[in-house]
C-alpha cells in the first residue's frame, strides 16, 4: 500500500509539472501562428502591389495577362520623381547632419554631467518620439506658417528636426556612457584641450554610435509623413508625401503607376531598414526610453 501511494503521488506531481509546460507550448504555438498569419498577409499585400506595378491587365485571374516595366517610367515622368527624390535626399541628409551636430554634444553633456532637472529634461526629449507626430505637428506647422517658413525646404527640415534631435540624443547617450571617463582624464593630464579630447579621443570611439544614429534618423526622416505633409509645399515634397498625393489628389491615374511609385518607396525603405538593423539593436531605444520614463 505504501509503495502504491508513493507511486500515485509521484505520478500526480509529475502530471502537475507537465501541465504548465503544455500550457506554455500551446501559447507558443498560438503566438507563432498569429505572427505567421500576420506576416503572410503582409507579404501577400506587398506582392500584390509589386505584381500590379508590372502587369498590363489584371482582372479575375491569379496573375496579370502580361508583364511590363513601362509603368515605372510613366510614374517617374508623371509624378516628377526625379525632383521628388532630390528633395527627399536634401531633406534627409540635412536633417541627419544637423541632428548629429546638435545631438552628439548634447548627449555628451547628459552622459557626463549631473545637474538639477536632468531627468525632467530627458523625459522632454522622449516626448517627441513617444507622442504621435500629428499631435504636435499641427501647432508646429501653424508656427512655421506664421513665420513664412512652411511650404519651403527649410520649413520641412525644421519640422523633421523636432523628433530627430532627441532621437540622436537618446541613441548616443548609452554609447557615451560606455566610454570610461578615465580616458578623457588621462588625455587632459597630457595637455589635450576639450576640442582635441572630443575630436581625437571620443570621436573615433563614437563612430559606431554616430553611424547608427545617422542611419536611424535617415530611415525616420524618409518615412516621416505627418510633419512633412503639414509643412511641405509644391517644391518641398518628399517621396512619402508625393505618394499620398498621387493616391488622393484630383484626377484619374492608372493604378499601375501608383503601385510602381509605392514599390519604389517600399523598396527604398526596406533597403534603409536592412542597413539600419546591421548597425543598431532594435531593443536599445525601447530600453533606454523605458529607463528614462521610470
Amino acid at each position: 500500500m505504501t509503495n502504491t501511494s508513493t507511486l500515485a503521488a509521484g505520478a500526480a506531481t509529475a502530471a502537475e509539472r507537465a501541465r504548465p509546460r503544455r500550457q506554455v507550448r500551446v501559447w507558443a504555438v498560438v503566438v507563432w501562428a498569429v505572427l505567421a498569419f500576420f506576416f503572410l498577409n503582409l507579404l501577400a499585400l506587398i506582392a500584390s502591389v509589386v505584381v500590379d506595378s508590372l502587369g498590363t491587365q489584371w482582372f479575375g485571374t491569379w496573375l496579370p495577362r502580361s508583364f511590363t516595366t513601362h509603368w515605372y517610367s510613366d510614374a517617374w515622368s508623371e509624378f516628377g520623381l526625379s525632383s521628388v527624390m532630390v528633395v527627399t535626399a536634401q531633406v534627409a541628409v540635412t536633417v541627419v547632419v544637423v541632428s548629429v551636430l546638435i545631438g552628439v554634444p548634447a548627449a555628451y553633456v547628459l552622459a557626463r554631467r549631473t545637474f538639477p532637472g536632468k531627468r525632467i529634461l530627458m523625459m522632454l526629449f522622449v516626448l517627441p518620439i513617444l507622442v504621435p507626430p500629428i499631435s504636435y505637428g499641427i501647432p508646429l506647422a501653424t508656427v512655421l506658417y506664421r513665420v513664412h517658413l512652411a511650404g519651403t525646404l527649410s520649413g520641412v527640415i525644421l519640422a523633421n528636426l523636432v523628433p530627430s534631435v532627441p532621437f540622436v540624443i537618446l541613441t548616443m547617450t548609452p554609447f557615451i556612457e560606455q566610454i570610461d571617463p578615465k580616458i578623457e582624464a588621462a588625455a587632459r593630464m597630457c595637455g589635450a584641450r576639450t576640442t582635441a579630447v572630443f575630436t581625437r579621443i571620443l570621436a573615433p570611439l563614437l563612430v559606431p554610435g554616430i553611424l547608427a544614429a545617422c542611419i536611424l534618423v535617415l530611415v525616420r526622416t524618409v518615412g516621416m509623413f505627418e510633419l512633412t505633409f503639414l509643412t511641405a509645399g509644391p517644391d518641398s515634397t518628399t517621396l512619402v508625401v508625393a505618394l499620398y498625393n498621387s493616391v488622393f489628389a484630383a484626377g484619374i491615374r492608372a493604378n499601375q503607376s501608383v503601385d510602381a511609385m509605392a514599390t519604389i518607396y517600399t523598396g527604398s525603405m526596406l533597403v534603409l531598414l536592412v542597413i539600419a538593423l546591421r548597425f543598431v539593436n532594435p531593443t536599445q531605444l525601447v530600453t533606454r526610453a523605458r529607463e528614462e520614463t521610470q
